[in-house]
């Protein structure tokens, strides 16, 4: 379960304990980064206190982490700020990184080439931008898909899937949005997740098991998850 802000790692935390088969993401979005760069460091200490007391290991990834052009233009610097910061504490706690981009692909790649990432992690939710996936994929990341890829308007889907090697690929909900064709414009749940599946095998022309079983497997070690 994702963590885009305090509240919600906490909540994702409380949740991961509750239930055996719920794993923890906790960070700070793009879009809940503060104004000034004077808040990021309580914030900063507050998922780390997190960090620090993951003894039963629930915690599997820092994020969603990145930067968000779409929705604030104003605060570029201080993303990237907390974005760095974010990745610093990836690396000394051995997590990998959910990382989230909107029309941010040029400072998103240039940010990870920048500061090296330890474990690497998956683009969440991925734009279908072929530099940003061919270029992700380089550096050595997965990538995740979600309902936009079974969207009508989604023209370039197909091609941008079939970039991504299957051992390379995650399928999510981003729940509650995004839900995919034909349920478009309901509220999303990852009882949906088939859906985006079964997209995968269509233009990969592999059966939907195959697809079912290497998303799995990537996930478990992606996130260092036991059997």
């Amino acid at each position: 379960m994702f963590g885009y802000d305090i509240p919600s790692s906490k909540f994702s935390i409380e949740l991961s304990k509750k239930y055996s088969f719920i794993y923890s993401i906790c960070g700070i979005s793009p879009n809940d980064v503060p104004e000034n760069s004077k808040s990021i460091k309580t914030m900063l200490q507050e998922i780390e206190s997190m960090l620090q007391q993951n003894e039963n290991k629930k915690i599997v990834a820092v994020g969603e982490i990145g930067l968000d052009y779409y929705w604030n233009k104003e605060n570029k610097e201080i993303q990237k700020e907390m974005f760095e910061k974010q990745i610093e504490l990836a690396n000394i706690y051995k997590l990998p990184i959910v990382i989230h981009t909107r029309e941010a692909v040029q400072d998103t790649l240039e940010m990870l080439k920048k500061n090296e990432v330890s474990k690497k992690g998956v683009f969440h939710c991925c734009p279908l931008n072929r530099e940003l996936v061919k270029e992700a994929l380089k550096l050595g990341y997965y990538i995740s898909f979600a309902g936009p890829i079974t969207f009508k308007n989604s023209k370039n889907a197909e091609e941008i899937v079939s970039m991504v090697p299957i051992d390379k690929i995650l399928i999510e909900t981003d729940s509650p949005y995004l839900a995919p064709e034909p349920k478009r414009g309901t509220r999303n749940d990852s009882r949906n997740v088939k859906l985006v599946a079964q997209k995968i095998a269509e233009f990969k022309n592999i059966p939907l098991e195959e697809v079912a079983k290497i998303t799995y497997e990537n996930a478990i070690k992606i996130f260092e998850i036991e059997k």
